[in-house]
């Protein structure tokens, strides 16, 4: 029998209700003494990533009685940009350091913000557990189990907040559809859809201004095998394997989490991937077309694809028997999600 009905403005209505902010509160931990204790903040990566996620720090110091207090990044053009932000917004320049361990040993350093290449989010946080700090770490959170696990292990015994920044996992709009699905607003989900598509060679940055001389390389290879200086590996991290596992930790871990939020599933049963380097064939290693399978014992399939030699930009679907949860093109913050 299908469900009842559920008109789009009722649902949007419902998902409103369920918004939420990710704020820096989320990895505020015990090593705060106090209410008027200001949360002291520490970025490890002060690239891309770190730079964006600094901006949003400062837009919540205030509210959330935080300041960023220590910068840390092996590459000199990253390291010596952040101070100058950091005083504007603080009044004060944060300490720098070009090596993780060093900031992890500052002790009123409370929390980090780990926002490095993939390769090196899960031996950082490892670290940074085992000095006693809180963490906001990228995802992927680790690339191998054995890490992740680790992790986990050490969260748990040391008592620490951990959040790990997939796209998904604060908007409130996905803690409502979660409701509305287990509730049956479209029937029974068995299958969920969602593809990515951009038509040009993603993460292919320009690496001319990265020279050896600006570069800690062996603080940069910490747990890699040693090599000549290779800007490329700096600056085009993304495409080589020894420094991520591809589209699937690059995306796919976005969208994994918001399906396991949708459904309240945890782990596939089974997993299949086929993908190739078909139209940029630019020295990377990761393909440039993916698709994946995942079988989930709760009882449906999870297709997940991403080209990077198409412009069909994204979707995101979820089907039951009794109806489709568009999620909409917008793959980060939709604008709806409408049955």
């Amino acid at each position: 029998m299908a469900p009842n009905p559920i008109s789009r403005r009722g649902f949007l209505q419902r998902a409103a209700l369920g918004t939420a902010v990710l704020g820096t509160s989320s990895v505020l931990g015990s090593n705060a003494h106090g209410a008027n204790d200001r949360l002291s903040i520490g970025i490890i990566g002060a690239g891309d990533r770190g730079s964006a996620l600094m901006t949003q720090i400062v837009g919540l110091a205030k509210s959330h009685n935080a300041e960023i207090t220590a910068v840390c990044d092996v590459w000199k053009v990253n390291l010596d940009k952040a101070p100058a932000r950091v005083e504007k917004a603080f009044g004060r320049s944060p300490r720098t350091c070009g090596r993780f361990g060093e900031l992890l040993a500052i002790d009123d350093v409370d929390a980090v913000v780990i926002a490095t290449p993939d390769f090196a989010h899960a031996p950082i946080l490892i670290a940074a557990l085992q000095a006693g700090k809180d963490a906001y770490v990228e995802k992927p959170m680790a690339t191998s189990v054995e890490d992740a696990n680790r992790a986990l292990e050490l969260a748990r015994a040391n008592k620490r907040i951990v959040q790990a920044g997939t796209q998904y996992r604060s908007h409130g709009g996905y803690s409502a559809a979660a409701r509305e699905l287990a509730g049956g607003a479209i029937g029974q989900v068995h299958r969920i859809h969602a593809s990515a598509n951009f038509n040009h060679p993603r993460w292919a940055r320009g690496f001319a201004d990265c020279n050896e001389s600006d570069v800690d390389w062996q603080a940069y290879l910490f747990n890699r095998s040693a090599r000549p200086f290779d800007a490329r590996l700096i600056r085009r991290w993304h495409l080589y394997r020894e420094f991520t596992n591809g589209l699937s930790g690059l995306w796919l871990s976005h969208y994994v989490d918001a399906v396991h939020l949708l459904t309240g599933a945890k782990y596939p049963a089974s997993a299949v991937a086929l993908g190739g380097i078909y139209v940029w064939k630019d020295g990377r290693e990761h393909t440039d077309t993916f698709r994946a399978l995942l079988d989930y014992p709760e009882g449906f399939l999870f297709d997940w694809g991403m080209g990077l030699a198409n412009s069909a930009g994204t979707e995101f679907l979820v089907f039951g028997t009794g109806g489709t949860l568009d999620i909409g093109k917008d793959y980060s913050n939709p604008s709806s999600l409408t049955i």
